[in-house]
């Protein structure tokens, strides 16, 4: 695999957001030798003139060519797997169709990749760019947006935070081989359409971790994310919630691989189906005002509301997917013993 820069921009519908998100990108600067890159936009299932979009914002005087890629099976991680599928160069990067990156970004992925031969993964800091302004809550919830710092400073941060937000996360193609070589499979389903299923981003960085791959955070990479209002509003945080709570069902998996063979009874039975949801129940029923005032209101900037959410989107993936839940458990202890 050649040693460049492929940025992946993964689109469904994205025909207002894209000239922005495209015009960044062409507009990249480099201090010195310009690093192999190219631009991929995956056009995934749009209805509207996505594709068509991509290409007439593309401007022709640019050392960066753009090539456009239809993926027909809707969802975020299709798109992600085409992008990584079409990609020429050794450093992925995502970016999404409303995130506007520096204009250093693509020189910084390549040099923090190639000074760190261990790191399977990095990603960087996100600032916010509301349509117009953010809520009074915004400034308690916004890791929720994929937007802040993760971390204090640089450096690798496998042991401490453990994942990495999917806005600007770059992959190493070596790591993605290494894993895809060993059968490794999405367990959860990543955003389709409308719907707030999310997780993938995180799964990815558990796969690479279990996988020996380090992660490291560069906050020299930056970028904007665009917030529109429509997402700016406490119900759709509370969905957001509620879809984080559900992946973490699939991460018990992950969890509970990393953390090696149980020792003893107790340490097996709390790895259980039956263990993980009694005590999602247990945490939900600590506070049931606070669970009845959820169910019945908004309480709009409440913290307990999100948490109440996550709990529940949680329980539900447990109590529906029971089967799944124990195959994941098994499957991702097998990929383990295989040194995946």
């Amino acid at each position: 695999m050649s040693e460049g820069v492929s940025i992946v921009v993964c689109c469904h519908n994205s025909a207002r957001l894209l000239p922005e998100t495209l015009a960044c990108l062409a507009a990249q600067q480099f201090s010195s030798a310009t690093p192999a890159c190219e631009v991929i936009v995956v056009d995934n299932a749009s209805t509207d003139q996505t594709g068509e979009t991509a290409g007439a914002s593309w401007p022709d005087k640019t050392r960066i060519p753009l090539r456009i890629v239809q993926e027909p099976n809707l969802g975020l991680t299709s798109a992600r797997l085409r992008g990584i599928a079409e990609a020429k160069y050794e450093f992925i990067c995502f970016v999404d169709d409303d995130n506007r990156v520096s204009v250093d970004w693509i020189e910084n992925v390549f040099r923090t990749m190639t000074e760190h031969p261990e790191v399977g993964a990095c990603g960087g800091q996100v600032e916010p760019q509301p349509e117009t302004v953010l809520p009074a809550w915004f400034d308690s919830f916004y890791s929720y947006y994929a937007v802040g710092q993760q971390a204090a400073e640089a450096g690798d941060i496998t042991e401490t935070r453990g994942y990495l937000w999917g806005a600007g996360l770059c992959l190493r193609k070596k790591a993605w081989s290494a894993l895809a070589e060993n059968h490794f499979d999405f367990l959860l389903s990543d955003r389709k359409g409308r719907s707030l299923s999310s997780g993938g981003d995180a799964e990815l960085c558990y796969a690479l971790r279990l996988g020996g791959w380090r992660l490291w955070y560069e906050p020299r990479l930056t970028m904007l994310h665009f917030l529109p209002d429509a997402r700016l509003n406490w119900s759709y945080l509370r969905r957001l919630s509620r879809g984080f709570g559900a992946a973490t069902a699939g991460f018990d998996a992950y969890d509970m691989a990393l953390k090696g063979k149980p020792l003893d009874f107790g340490q097996r039975l709390r790895q259980t189906w039956s263990w993980q949801t009694l005590a999602t129940v247990r945490y939900l029923l600590r506070k049931p005002l606070k669970l009845l005032r959820t169910a019945l209101g908004t309480m709009e900037g409440d913290a307990d509301a999100l948490f109440v959410e996550n709990l529940w989107g949680r329980l539900r993936e447990l109590l529906s997917h029971r089967q799944t839940y124990i195959a994941n458990l098994k499957k991702i202890r097998t990929s383990v013993s295989d040194k995946l």
